[in-house]
């Protein structure tokens, strides 16, 4: 993994995982000067909430119907659906 990577694809799913927030504190000491400007623009996306710390879910679970129903449904068209009484 590069800091480039990470950057781009946190930028892309809005989301950084807890390991790559590690790696990137561990591995801070070896960044060049545009790989630290990187990093704090990333932790400047995080502190504004573009970038999330969370997880992604493998695409193939996108795919798979209780996953669909039970997490992302939930979150989106549904979320501010009204219960019919």
């Amino acid at each position: 993994m590069t800091l480039g990577e990470l950057f781009l694809e946190s930028l892309s799913t809005g989301v950084i995982t807890e390991d790559e927030v590690d790696w990137l504190a561990s591995h801070q000491h070896v960044f060049s000067r545009a790989e630290e400007a990187a990093a704090v623009r990333l932790g400047r996306l995080m502190d504004d909430g573009v970038v999330n710390l969370g997880c992604r879910v493998p695409p193939q679970w996108l795919q798979h119907r209780e996953v669909v129903e039970h997490w992302i449904e939930p979150l989106g068209r549904r979320r501010h659906a009204t219960t019919q009484v």
